[in-house]
């Protein structure tokens, strides 16, 4: 596996001190309204729930210390925080890539202070870990995220720095979960005793993270095992890997459980987000589809990435960025004189280089700005890489019922229309997955052929893009 060296420098380490009260994160380098800065100050103030608070952060870090499929010993990396102005997100991935958390610390969850904009690193380290576990439920806290004085700076640089290795694959799935998320409705919501009942129940036992995928549905106030993914079911796979809300159950206040719209017949195994409300608070984790399977394959952005002018669309809407808590697609649309359909998959662009997130709680996009680009995201995309290979040796030739033969090496594949209009395919990947995990190389090479072919060579509307649109959403 690929991975580059991705350093965190920071003044001093985190802190919790009991004396002062004050719980201080610190900063690594982050972007902000004014540029770039080394160590952004986002916010200083009371935190309402200081107990909750502790727990849900905890929460965020063990899932990025976690690697949950074949468990083994790797370095923590540190949670990203962004300020949106009117609340606070800690974000994390797991190391296997298969479990994405956030915390949201909304307005109620904080009193005084203002909360800033911007994106960074903060430092969660092990004395600071055990400090904020012994934390007790009356203890007022302040929360800092940033330094608490940048006059402290010397020509000598950072006094605490941390070298990581960070997957290709981690990066990735930064991108995958937004599109993903974005394809969920709420499924069920649980009352506080309910809920923690049932979280109790799932991760007892310390069961496996790669058991079998399970399946709940809706009863009333509760949720109920089935059998079979039956119409308006939740999937569970890998149950054990919502241990981490273990951590917060003492201070639910509900569950809401939200998932993709299942249809009669369909048995494939399918992600899930389990949000936990906290006093201002709500911390979320999300679940790929099965615990062996990262999120970094799942191929959601592959339409996105294929679209002619996307680029340039992208490039356009992120000029209208401002670290937005939820981006109004129809009003970004209107700004940027596009359709809404080009601004969803320019935000699916941007994502790729972690500069959109995704919130099912508010079914909405928010932004935030990573040290990514899209264009790595994109050369390091396998099947898109072969996809533009086979349309450049001149391997598609586009049949009259909109399908394509496209000869590879000795063979040939036949990429067929269906009568819902939707694109399918001969060869084994499709075979395996049935669009489950994004369009095949064939699929995309014949979206791409067209578009090379359409009048000046752009057509991000067009019903050959609609046709590859249509396949990853199968």
């Amino acid at each position: 596996m690929t991975q580059a060296a991705h350093i965190y420098s920071y003044l001093r380490s985190s802190v919790l001190d009991d004396r002062r009260g004050r719980l201080g994160l610190e900063t690594s380098g982050g972007a902000t309204p004014f540029g770039e800065a080394a160590h952004p100050r986002f916010f200083e103030g009371m935190l309402t729930a200081p107990s909750a608070a502790a727990a849900a952060l905890l929460a965020v870090a063990d899932v990025a210390a976690a690697r949950y499929f074949q468990p083994q010993l790797l370095a923590s990396l540190d949670p990203v925080v962004t300020a949106n102005g009117d609340r606070l997100r800690f974000e994390s991935f797991s190391g296997c890539c298969g479990v994405y958390a956030r915390l949201d610390v909304l307005e109620s969850g904080v009193d005084g202070g203002e909360i800033g904009h911007g994106t960074t690193n903060v430092d969660v380290n092990i004395p600071l870990r055990d400090a904020l576990g012994r934390l007790g439920p009356a203890e007022p806290l302040r929360l800092a995220v940033g330094p608490e004085s940048l006059e402290v700076t010397t020509l000598d640089g950072p006094l605490v720095e941390k070298k990581v290795p960070l997957p290709d694959r981690w990066l990735r799935g930064f991108a995958e979960t937004q599109v993903v998320a974005a394809g969920f409705d709420l499924r069920a919501e649980l009352p506080a005793a309910d809920a923690v009942r049932f979280l109790r129940t799932l991760t007892a036992g310390g069961r496996d993270a790669t058991g079998p995928t399970r399946w709940v549905v809706p009863a009333g106030r509760l949720l109920r095992p089935t059998s079979r993914p039956v119409p308006g079911a939740v999937c569970l796979p890998g149950a054990q890997r919502l241990v981490a809300l273990q951590r917060v159950l003492r201070h639910a206040r509900g569950l809401r459980v939200y998932g993709p719209v299942l249809t009669a017949g369909d048995t494939r195994p399918a992600s899930s987000a389990w949000e936990v409300e906290l006093p201002g608070m709500r911390l979320t984790l999300t679940l790929s589809p099965e615990a062996a399977r990262g999120f970094s394959g799942e191929g959601g952005v592959l339409d996105a990435l294929a679209l002619a002018g996307g680029e340039q669309d992208a490039d356009l809407v992120a000029a209208l960025l401002a670290w937005e808590p939820r981006i109004d697609v129809a009003e970004l649309a209107e700004q940027a004189g596009l359709s809404s359909q080009r601004v969803r998959a320019a935000l699916t662009r941007l994502g790729t280089a972690g500069q959109v997130g995704y919130d099912a709680a508010e079914a909405a996009f928010f932004h935030r700005q990573l040290p990514y680009d899209a264009g790595r995201a994109e050369a390091r995309n396998p099947r898109l890489r072969a996809a533009r290979a086979l349309v450049a040796a001149g391997a598609v030739h586009p049949e009259a019922d909109g399908g394509a033969l496209v000869h590879v090496e000795d063979h040939v594949q036949r990429v067929r229309r269906a009568a819902d209009g939707s694109l399918g395919c001969t060869c084994l990947w499709w075979a395996k997955y049935r669009g489950g995990r994004g369009p095949c190389k064939h699929v995309l090479a014949l979206g791409l052929a067209t578009q090379a072919a359409a009048p000046n060579n752009a057509a991000p509307n067009n019903a050959a893009s609609n046709d590859v649109t249509e396949v990853s959403a199968r």
